[in-house]
């Protein structure tokens, strides 16, 4: 399998490019694609079969649920279950950014999505590429990242193209990553514990932490 690539504009997407990426995904296509993190793998988390084929392209084990890119608040209230405060505080100062949030899943999002834990990971990246494309979708998007499980995450459409060789059919090329560190995961469904951080990544621990202190 030849890879397509697709080269777009990171600061100015070209409206063309961004609709035929997005009509990809919708017809059950799985994309490399720029995020304001590493290069992920773009599919239609409604599409169970898109949603095998990210797990399959990773060697991913499928006990590890998926995230997801999403436009907006609004977006993730129509994925998630009710939401706490604690999201809305967070969603407001870190989004669009690096900040992954887990919460309830609601019953639109299929279970293998939440690889049945019943909990999704949301993001709103900090990225026109990814915004656009979700948005010209009109669907949340896949957000794993672009690399076979266990090797190290790429940050530009070369080193997707290297790892994923033969896997993947195409991949958008937007140039580097604006960064090299993953994003920074809060898990807000534990009523008990009411937040936790499962990995520190672009915002610090710390600085989650005296948030919700100061909060």
């Amino acid at each position: 399998m030849r890879a397509e690539i697709i080269k777009i504009n990171s600061e100015t997407p070209e409206s063309s490019l961004i609709k035929y990426a997005a009509e990809q995904i919708r017809a059950g296509e799985v994309l490399g694609m720029p995020t304001d993190t590493f290069y992920g793998l773009a599919a239609d988390p409604f599409n169970l079969r898109a949603v095998d084929r990210v797990y399959d392209i990773k060697t991913r084990s499928r006990h590890k649920p998926l995230s997801l890119l999403i436009e907006s608040v609004d977006h993730a209230e129509e994925l998630a279950k009710a939401l706490p405060e604690e999201f809305y505080a967070l969603a407001r100062k870190y989004w669009p950014g690096p900040l992954t949030i887990i919460v309830k899943a609601g019953s639109r999002l299929p279970l293998k999505v939440t690889a049945n834990t019943g909990n999704v990971a949301l993001r709103v990246p900090n990225a026109k590429i990814p915004l656009a494309v979700v948005t010209a979708a009109a669907i949340p998007i896949t957000a794993t990242s672009a690399n076979l499980s266990g090797a190290a995450e790429c940050t530009s459409a070369e080193q997707v193209h290297e790892q994923l060789h033969g896997r993947i059919s195409i991949i958008v090329d937007g140039g580097t990553s604006p960064r090299d560190i993953p994003s920074t995961i809060v898990d807000l469904t534990d009523e008990g514990a009411r937040w936790r951080i499962m990995r520190e990544g672009a915002i610090p621990a710390e600085e989650i932490s005296t948030f919700f202190a100061n909060g």
